[in-house]
């Protein structure tokens, strides 16, 4: 079985490689032609994949069939979501008229940027995204895991008064934190800056994961990844207009681009719409978008903004999951 594997895998893996040289690939540009280079990046991953899974179910005197059939099992899951990828990126792509994404962003536009410390301070904030120094927004939610169970999470987003330069423009640091049944799952900071016309644009983030293991004396959570992170500049990564000043029902907007780890996207549904949550509420006056991104086919959110306090409710389209804003403490409030 495991030769078949070999040749199985080694003949799709130079078959790819041989059906177009990437001078070829590279003739054409725009959105849906990076979107067809990363779908080809996609199965080299798999098949890497596959062949360390393959490697880790050998080394043991007694290999067992059972280990290289759940290799390729997961070998086939992963071509699927390759593809499943790729359409969706297509999709975005197509609403986008296949346009290359290249934000007003970096040194040349620095002068079209404010000092993110003025913020609430001479210069008015963004009524959806307020990065006034000190304001501070809890939300919980309740949702059944992957095991079943029923859990609670909690997120604290402060903006804080920390700077980092970032494309030659200063961005604000916001700090994000999530908790689950009293345990910290994830700590963040992420990087704003807003633009002379009001727009909040999304400059990066470094996300740092972590895990409780049963067992651990003192049990403390354990970082396990940083997986997400990215930074405007680095690797081809480029920031995205977050949230609008003035935002227009209809619109399309990449808020992140980093191919792989964040390509989060927004459609400005209504600046009319209503909603509530314990920490505010709106009649016909919220922003509400729907938040998407390739990276997870089918999934979407969505989001209803107060003027003046920000995001209060975050609902997930599929299973009507919701996250509400508890508490806003705004400064000068």
């Amino acid at each position: 079985m495991f030769g078949q594997f070999v040749r199985y895998s080694f003949t799709v893996w130079f078959g790819w490689f041989a059906l177009s040289s990437l001078t070829a690939l590279a003739d054409d540009f725009g959105c849906g032609e990076s979107a067809r280079l990363l779908r080809y990046a996609c199965e080299f991953d798999t098949r890497e994949g596959l062949l360390e899974a393959t490697a880790i179910c050998l080394d043991s005197s007694a290999p067992d069939d059972a280990c290289f059939a759940a290799a390729e099992d997961e070998f086939a899951e992963d071509r699927e979501e390759c593809a499943d990828v790729l359409e969706a990126r297509q999709e975005l792509c197509e609403v986008l008229d296949d346009a290359v994404h290249e934000p007003d962003f970096g040194e040349e536009f620095a002068a079209n940027f404010i000092d993110p410390l003025l913020i609430g301070n001479g210069i008015a904030p963004n009524p959806y995204f307020p990065l006034v120094q000190g304001n501070r927004w809890t939300y919980e939610g309740t949702f059944i895991d992957d095991d079943g169970e029923e859990v609670t999470e909690t997120i604290v987003v402060t903006v804080t008064d920390a700077t980092k330069l970032i494309d030659g423009i200063t961005c604000l640091v916001v700090n994000d934190v999530a908790v689950e049944d009293g345990e910290v799952i994830e700590n963040t900071d992420d990087w704003f800056a807003q633009d002379l016309e009001g727009n909040v644009w999304y400059c990066g983030e470094i996300a740092e994961n972590f895990e409780t293991f049963e067992g651990d004396e003192p049990e403390e959570p354990e970082l396990v990844d940083i997986e997400g992170s990215w930074k405007s500049g680095r690797e081809g990564s480029k920031a995205g207009m977050l949230i609008p000043f003035e935002p227009e029902p209809g619109d399309v907007i990449r808020q992140e681009l980093a191919y792989g780890d964040a390509e989060d996207a927004v459609e400005i549904v209504s600046v009319t719409a209503s909603e509530s949550a314990p920490g505010g509420s709106c009649t016909e006056t919220c922003l509400h978008t729907i938040d998407f991104t390739p990276l997870e086919p089918g999934v979407t959110e969505d989001k209803y903004y107060v003027p003046g306090i920000g995001l209060i409710v975050e609902v997930d389209a599929e299973t009507g999951d919701r996250v509400e804003l508890l508490e806003f403490v705004g400064v000068g409030t």
